[in-house]
């Protein structure tokens, strides 16, 4: 992992609510944020955010899938802390499953985290961050939203149709002064894939080597992309899909 010059005061004082904090890319962008200031709703529905609890962090154990969950979740983040600037919709699970062996219930299974989740977190978000005319949501998404891969067609999907709601949040969003981006993550050392295989980080770790960058990264690297995203040193992004996936994504000639 790189040495990352600080910057300490580019959220201090926001207000986030993270979602998939309890472990992983989630809880480093918690922990990340609260470090430099800001104050946190970690959300989750594992009950282990629990631990993440600290001044300026307050877990909240929730199903985001769930209606109700969005708006509950931006009231806990304006009744602890008077407001709410940012989202970061990071929540996420992967199905490994031919197409063809695919059932509805494992179809809506992925994508109602992955992009419902991020939709109804996002609509509740956005009438929130419109009172006051400014606010930014970043949405974490993934290479596999431009690139196929065999076995993980929902996943793919998935990550694609997030991408999309991400430029055309964007265009509805900007007016309102509220700045919608989103990070394609690549290969992130993590426990995204252990619901179905032993050693889950090990896996990434090991084809993470497959980048041009010769590794996967730290979920700490992600989070910094955040930190940028979320401050006013991104004034003028708006909806990108950030790639940090280690040159994947390059076109090769």
């Amino acid at each position: 992992m790189t040495d990352f010059i600080p910057t300490p005061n580019e959220v201090a004082g926001k207000v986030v609510l993270v979602t998939g904090a309890a472990s992983g890319i989630g809880k480093a962008i918690a922990e990340l944020l609260q470090s430099r200031g800001a104050k946190v709703i970690a959300e989750d529905i594992d009950p282990k955010v629990n631990a993440l609890e600290r001044p300026g962090l307050v877990p909240f154990v929730a199903d985001i899938t769930v209606d109700g969950s969005a708006e509950q979740a931006v009231a806990l983040a304006v009744e602890k802390f008077g407001k709410l600037d940012v989202l970061v919709n990071n929540a996420g699970r992967i199905l490994y499953k031919p197409l063809v062996e695919m059932t509805r219930e494992d179809w809506e299974w992925q994508m109602q985290t992955n992009v419902t989740g991020a939709f109804l977190h996002s609509r509740e978000a956005m009438k929130e961050m419109m009172k006051n005319k400014s606010g930014a949501i970043v949405n974490i998404a993934s290479y596999a939203s431009y690139f196929a891969f065999p076995g993980i067609a929902a996943y793919t999907a998935s990550k694609g149709a997030l991408a999309q709601l991400t430029r055309t949040q964007a265009l509805e969003a900007i007016e309102h002064g509220i700045r919608v981006n989103a990070i394609g993550v690549g290969d992130v050392v993590t426990n995204l894939l252990n619901h179905f295989m032993e050693d889950g980080p090990g896996f990434l770790q090991e084809h993470g080597k497959s980048a041009p960058i010769g590794r996967a990264a730290a979920p700490e690297e992600i989070a910094e992309i955040v930190s940028f995203l979320a401050s006013e040193r991104a004034s003028f992004i708006v909806g990108s899909v950030v790639m940090a996936d280690g040159g994947m994504s390059v076109p090769v000639g």
